[in-house]
């Protein structure tokens, strides 16, 4: 790795601080008003105690990295997934997914930025580290990749819709 890890680091928590203003946008749309909240006071003590995001110190408060996005939201509110995509560069998605990008991207801080160079950097350096996230857990691939990645994908989003409490057909046997 030629990129230092208190470097990694510092820019994962900036780029997930950033996330936060999704993440309470979508925590009140799905009226989880007590997350809404929390995600709230974690922004602003990662925003200012944190220097800009840069140090994660709401999680020292016991404010914990919540996952909120608008396919999420549009799941909460019983539109079903849709088909298992791949999409060019952007990866794997399903349906409804894919058109949460877009509301996604409207609310992210970044594509609140004037100068489109700027802007471009700051997207390019934000998909960098979270290919990178991904690319440490390729190792754990097993067997078929595509189907890996695609069970994987699918199962993440369940769980992430229904907030952890997921359906297993096995737990009646």
């Amino acid at each position: 790795n030629f990129i230092p890890a208190p470097a990694k680091r510092g820019a994962s928590n900036f780029f997930n601080n950033l996330d936060d203003i999704n993440v309470v946008l979508n925590d009140l749309l799905q009226l989880k008003l007590r997350n809404a909240v929390q995600d709230s006071g974690r922004f602003v003590i990662n925003t200012t105690v944190g220097i800009v995001g840069l140090f994660d110190v709401a999680s020292q408060f016991g404010l914990y990295k919540n996952h909120e996005d608008f396919g999420q939201t549009l799941g909460h509110w019983g539109v079903p997934a849709g088909p298992y995509l791949m999409l060019p560069i952007l990866g794997t998605s399903n349906v409804r997914d894919a058109i949460s990008i877009i509301p996604d991207t409207l609310m992210n801080p970044v594509f609140w930025i004037d100068d489109s160079e700027t802007r471009f950097y700051i997207y390019t350096l934000d998909n960098t580290n979270t290919r990178l996230y991904y690319m440490a857990a390729e190792s754990l691939i097993d067997g078929d990749e595509y189907s890996f990645v695609r069970d994987a994908y699918i199962q993440r989003r369940e769980y992430l819709v229904s907030d952890g409490e997921v359906y297993d057909e096995w737990d009646e046997f």
